[in-house]
């Protein structure tokens, strides 16, 4: 949309165009060519799908398509040690203010939908889950919630859930599991666990783990995610006979 202005007296015109950038993303097949889950994996602020891919490597011995995503926004390495594909990334934009938040999520959200309506033309998936932390946490609860036709197990680690935003809706056949560090200074343990109660109201079948730990993703996180997949029917190669 043009408009119209004054600058110093003389005419001039603004406006808003399009700016697209690519986004990479990597999928690793597991187990045996046949249908079977979707995982996908949003890495936390500042991390790149490299990263997470490592921090989640014990979960590739589960049976699936492994979807790893790399955050749209490339956050700036201030030591100049790193090129640019190794910088980290970012999920949104947050300035503070809730609407800009929220947009930003549902930006991001649009786009991971298309994506995973695209691989789903490719690969024979049965279901799906999506697994977060911290950034990407906050983003998995979003998407899970904006568009639970995508999502059948959702995994925040170390965010929150904004079930607030999604409070008329029914989440019947909705599984989440959070998990939180008691030592995380970075979230506050009773809201998170005040939006899993809200989210188990709403229908949906809600885990609140805490753990001994920190902020920082570490094996312990790790797991709690592997054994709380396998308990809800995603097999690995130790449980598969």
């Amino acid at each position: 949309m043009l408009k119209n202005c004054k600058y110093m007296n003389k005419e001039c015109i603004t406006g808003k165009a399009s700016f697209q950038m690519d986004v990479s993303y990597k999928i690793i097949e597991t187990g045996d060519e046949s249908e079977k889950p979707l995982i996908l994996y949003l890495h936390g602020y500042k991390q790149n799908r490299h990263y997470f891919e490592k921090r989640c490597a014990d979960l590739l011995s589960i049976e699936a398509y492994h979807l790893f995503l790399q955050g749209p926004y490339p956050v700036y390495d201030e030591t100049r040690a790193r090129k640019l594909e190794e910088w980290g990334r970012a999920w949104y934009l947050y300035d503070g203010e809730q609407e800009q938040f929220l947009q930003s999520l549902e930006k991001s959200s649009q786009f991971i939908e298309e994506l995973i309506n695209e691989i789903r033309t490719t690969f024979s998936i049965n279901r799906s889950a999506v697994i977060g932390y911290s950034m990407g946490g906050y983003l998995a609860g979003y998407f899970a919630l904006s568009r639970p036709q995508c999502v059948d197990d959702l995994i925040v680690m170390g965010g929150r859930i904004k079930s607030e935003i999604f409070s008329e809706k029914n989440y019947n056949g909705l599984r989440a599991l959070h998990i939180h560090g008691s030592k995380d200074e970075s979230v506050a343990a009773e809201e998170a666990k005040k939006s899993c109660t809200s989210l188990g109201t709403m229908g949906a079948e809600v885990s609140f783990q805490e753990i001994d730990a920190g902020h920082k993703l570490n094996s312990a996180y790790m797991e709690e995610v592997k054994a709380w997949l396998e308990t809800n029917g995603y097999e690995s190669k130790r449980n598969k006979k």
